[in-house]
Parts: C-alpha cells; sequence; structure tokens
C-alpha cells in the first residue's frame, strides 16, 4: 500500500516538474523573440518564410552562418565593414533566427536551395558567397549544385572532408527522436546562463569572446526547442552529406578563397581547408596564427580581405 502511494506521490512529482520545464521552456522562447525581432525582411522560397537582413551597396554578397547560429552572427559587428563596397544580404538558414524550418530535417543542399532563392528573389542571381562553419558546408553544397550562380566563393572555417571524431554526446542526446523529446525541453528551459557563457567559450578558444557579442547574437533564439533539435539533427547528418562532395572539388572553377585558423579546434585546419585548397584548383588559403573557429570577429580584417580578393578575381 505505502508503495504505490509513493509511486503516485513520485508521478505526481514528476508530472509537475515536466508541467514546469514546459512552461518554462516556453517563458524563456517568447522572451528571446521578444528581445531578438526580426532585423531584415522575410521572402517566401518554395514555400518556406526566410529571413535576410540586407545593408550596403555595390557587389552581392551572401553570408552563410554556421551552427547554432543565425544572421546576427554577422550583423552583430562584420557586416559594418562591408557596406560601404557591398551590397551584404545575411540569411537565417531555415529553422534558425527567423526563417522557417523545412519539414523534417533539412540537409546542406536544401539549405543551400532556399539561400540561393532568397538571393535571386532579392536581385542577387549571382553573388559572391561566404559561407561560415556549417554554413560554409553549406556554400560548398551550393558551388557543387549550381556553380553558375555564384561569382565566388569564400570559406571560413569551413568543414569540407570526413573527419574520424565521434559526434558528441550533447549532440547524439539532442538528434536521438525519443531522446530529444526529454534531453531538449529540459535544455530549453533549465541551461544556466552559466553554460551558455562556457560553450561561447569553447567555440572562440583560444581567443576571448568579444565584449558584447552574446548580447548582441542573441544565444537564447537557438535555444528554443525547435531550433536546438533542428541544429543536432543537422550536425548528425552533416559527415556523410561532406564526404559526398569531395569529389567534385576538383572540378569547381570558381575563385575560392578559404581563411582558417591554425588554432581552431572545431573545424581543424588539416583536416580541411588544407587539403581542399591542395584539391580545388582555384582555392588560395590564408592560414590565420594563433586563431581558432571565429575569425570574422577575432581578426575581421582577415575575412574581409579574403572577401576583397574573392572580388577582385571574379568578373562582374
Amino acid at each position: 500500500m505505502r508503495l504505490g502511494r509513493n509511486a503516485l506521490i513520485l508521478g505526481l512529482l514528476l508530472a509537475a516538474f515536466w508541467a514546469a520545464t514546459l512552461w518554462r521552456a516556453s517563458v524563456r522562447e517568447a522572451a528571446a523573440e521578444a528581445d531578438y525581432p526580426p532585423q531584415g525582411q522575410f521572402v517566401t522560397v518554395d514555400g518556406v518564410k526566410m529571413h535576410a537582413v540586407v545593408a550596403g551597396q555595390g557587389r552581392d554578397l551572401v553570408l552563410i552562418h554556421g551552427a547554432s547560429g543565425s544572421a546576427r552572427d554577422f550583423t552583430a559587428s562584420f557586416t559594418a565593414r562591408l557596406t560601404d563596397r557591398y551590397r551584404v544580404i545575411a540569411v537565417d538558414r531555415p529553422g534558425f533566427g527567423w526563417s522557417a524550418p523545412l519539414p523534417g530535417v533539412a540537409s546542406i543542399h536544401d539549405d543551400a536551395r532556399l539561400v540561393r532563392g532568397v538571393a535571386a528573389a532579392l536581385g542577387a542571381d549571382r553573388p559572391i558567397v561566404l559561407g561560415h562553419s556549417y554554413g560554409g558546408a553549406v556554400a560548398l553544397a551550393w558551388a557543387e549544385d549550381a556553380p553558375n550562380t555564384m561569382a565566388a566563393l569564400v570559406l571560413e572555417a569551413a568543414p569540407s572532408h570526413p573527419w574520424n571524431t565521434p559526434l558528441s554526446t550533447f549532440y547524439r542526446l539532442t538528434s536521438t527522436p525519443f531522446l530529444r523529446r526529454v534531453v531538449v525541453p529540459l535544455v530549453a528551459a533549465w541551461l544556466p546562463e552559466s553554460a551558455i557563457d562556457a560553450a561561447t567559450a569553447e567555440v572562440f578558444a583560444p581567443n576571448p569572446v568579444p565584449e558584447g557579442y552574446l548580447a548582441a547574437f542573441g544565444a537564447g533564439m537557438t535555444l528554443r526547442r525547435q531550433t536546438l533539435y533542428i541544429n543536432a539533427a543537422e550536425r548528425a547528418g552533416l559527415l556523410p552529406q561532406v564526404s559526398a562532395m569531395v569529389a567534385t572539388y576538383p572540378l569547381l572553377k570558381m575563385p575560392i578563397e578559404a581563411v582558417h585558423g591554425d588554432a581552431d579546434t572545431t573545424v581543424y585546419l588539416s583536416i580541411h581547408s588544407e587539403p581542399l585548397a591542395r584539391e580545388a584548383p582555384t582555392a588560395r588559403l590564408a592560414v590565420l596564427p594563433g586563431i581558432g573557429h571565429m575569425p570574422h570577429h577575432v581578426v575581421p580584417e582577415a575575412v574581409v580581405a579574403a572577401i576583397d580578393r574573392a572580388a577582385a578575381r571574379a568578373p562582374e
């Protein structure tokens, strides 16, 4: 009798905790969306509502953000360095920032198609394209799928080749269909600010996180439940997609400028950009000594210089 009563009490406590978790996750999501409203405009591509921030005048330049990000990673400080001579189009990938998700898990080719559609809808038929980190894989997919719609390619700390490190425990938990139903709401509801600070510091390491970065970036938007799951599922599916593109690199003909820090422990220089520079005949690589995974924040002038080199190599 006592055992049954204890089980009932435990069940009620768990139900109350779960209700509190879902409530808190909803509150945090609503707060994030209120604090970080859309900065740009919406464009519908193939039925998907996409969000892009457009600024500046000059040659068209499309910026594609990485995992756990949004266009705000660029608009926080980087795009202001470009708008005097480029029309910059920073796009939220589907399911991130204010862009709607695709049904199911988007591939890098899906992302490339939608971002390309945004650019075309905004009149950028043959832009220079920069992709950072996961966004670099998306940019490579664009170059593979529709090379004639891209004037030049700039890859910043971009995964381009197979790797043998296992998927992290966090991504395994948040990408597994059953476990994510428990783990993702818990993360969305209860992840403390200290954990966000630590994760951000790890991405920037060995370089410091710039003052004001998190406030401008809006990490709460990334911690929404749907975005957490999309991010994890995309990360879990990236390796086979990147592996399948390697054979096409010798066929790429557009100018390619790659920039990569030699202290990057998220996407390793020796595994990715160095072999890409050997295999893609038009690729040029700038190695950044002592720089980690976020060059456009730590040494933005080096990334701007790569964009300018790509523009100089690409015919108008």
